[in-house]
């Protein structure tokens, strides 16, 4: 049973495990990231402020239903009037017939104060209407205000795009510092081995009176201190692996491949330059801004023009709920017309919307100064990292052949132990620094790709 359940626990951890490669871990990565995923949301945001600008040419229809009950003489008499059903009586002309039968004079008739008039009967009044508005002319404002939800909508597409480099390299970083994490292992792993194999030839040569105690502990005390070493390496590799499925949402990564090296371009600097500046998707997102900008500064100034609106109004008034009456219907159509002739306040915010137009127009100009700046930087970074890593496999081949012959040199009593350890972690300090020259030129390839505005393409 329990080797059952050994068996199964087995099985289960190796359809669990899952060994990724770069493009594997950026497709997952791009289709998962949550953050990415609110980032892209700023699209629909843009496009719904699109659909909003589009929503005001055709106006807005709003049905009403209006329920009021009141003894104010100016509402009862108001009610009637909206139904329909005012007679001589709700004026009061009860009282000035009466008076005016009793043979009262001129300025008798004139001072009765009418009580149906005054002080008529509490009155329900149920007013249904529809009402359509829509703007005939607005001085080119809306017409401004789409163009300028146009360019949003695009920005942020741009914006959109430029973020998920960023977060492929952020990607890029993450696999390749676990390729690394898990290459420290296998080297800490051979260094293990080396150590462990000096033990035991110590050993055996201390019963033969070949080596010292001293020899012995020395030994020891390094194999203990590479084993501390690969407990710290395996701890790391966990953690780079853990950052990696946090980034692409996938938890059922427990392994990678090898290093992901980016090809950069066989061009030189001014070419990569003018490549950056055409692709670069901040940039289009900044001149997308700096467009806007200027729509801006048109619809601001459309003030100077008048605004004309239409106003169209059909309802029905009753004292009671079922009022859908042709006898009881009314309508109103308006149109008016609003012209600013002076407004001191409209000319400094149109001066304000100027200066934020030139304002963004000098940051993009400074971006595109910036973006060959880091194309520059990028580009001889990754010279000079190819160019390090190339004498770091020097460096390793030579301290592995150093090492060798001088394994064989203590073998022969030619050395001491202290000179042979110090070859040994002279060969383990070269194995290191090759493993991080990798990285590193890897990690500089794939920044000089970003940088161009095409890590994704490429990387696809």
């Amino acid at each position: 049973m329990k080797k059952f359940l050994f068996i199964s626990a087995a099985l289960s951890s190796l359809l669990l495990a899952k060994t990724v490669n770069f493009d594997t871990v950026l497709k997952e990565s791009l289709n998962n990231n949550l953050e990415l995923k609110a980032k892209k949301l700023n699209i629909d945001k843009a496009k719904a402020d699109l659909k909003t600008a589009k929503g005001y040419d055709w106006g807005k229809l709003v049905f009403s239903e209006e329920i009021s009950r009141s003894n104010n003489a100016m509402y009862v008499f108001g009610m009637k009037l909206e139904s329909r059903e005012a007679t001589f009586r709700d004026f009061g002309f009860a009282d000035f017939l009466s008076a005016w039968g009793s043979g009262a004079t001129p300025d008798q008739l004139l001072a009765i104060q009418p009580k149906d008039l005054n002080y008529p009967g509490s009155r329900s009044n149920f007013k249904t209407k529809f009402v359509y508005e829509v703007p005939i002319f607005t001085g080119f404002k809306l017409k401004y205000a789409k163009e300028m939800a146009k360019l949003q909508v695009l920005a942020n597409k741009f914006k959109y795009a430029h973020d998920k480099n960023k977060l492929a390299i952020e990607v890029l970083k993450a696999y390749n510092g676990a390729v690394a994490a898990k290459y420290f292992i296998k080297a800490l792993q051979k260094a293990k081995q080396t150590t462990s194999s000096f033990v035991k030839m110590i050993t055996e040569f201390k019963k033969v009176g070949m080596a010292t105690d001293t020899d012995l502990l020395q030994a020891k005390k390094r194999d203990s201190e590479v084993a501390a070493m690969l407990v710290e390496a395996k701890n790391k590799y966990a953690l780079a692996l853990s950052y990696l499925r946090f980034l692409s949402g996938d938890d059922s990564i427990s392994n990678v491949g090898d290093f992901k090296v980016i090809v950069s371009p066989n061009a030189d600097l001014k070419e990569l330059e003018k490549l950056a500046l055409q692709n670069r998707n901040d940039l289009k997102w900044m001149q997308k801004n700096v467009e806007t900008m200027q729509k801006k500064v048109k619809m601001d100034s459309s003030v100077k023009y008048p605004t004309i609106g239409a106003h169209l109004e059909y309802g029905w008034n009753d004292n009671q709920l079922n009022n859908i009456s042709a006898d009881k219907d009314y309508y109103v159509a308006a149109v008016g017309l609003n012209y600013n002739i002076f407004d001191n306040s409209e000319k400094a915010k149109i001066e304000k919307s100027k200066i934020e137009a030139l304002q963004t127009a000098y940051y993009y100009k400074y971006m595109k100064k910036g973006v060959k700046l880091q194309v520059e930087q990028k580009y001889l970074d990754l010279r000079a990292k190819a160019a390090v890593l190339k004498n770091k496999i020097i460096n390793r081949d030579l301290a592995e052949e150093i090492l060798k012959k001088y394994e064989y040199m203590y073998k022969q009593g030619m050395i001491n132990m202290t000179i042979l350890l110090m070859k040994e972690a002279d060969a383990r300090k070269a194995r290191a620094e090759l493993i991080k020259a990798k990285y590193d030129e890897a990690l500089a390839a794939a920044e000089l790709k970003a940088a161009l505005g095409d890590l994704v393409k490429e990387s696809k």
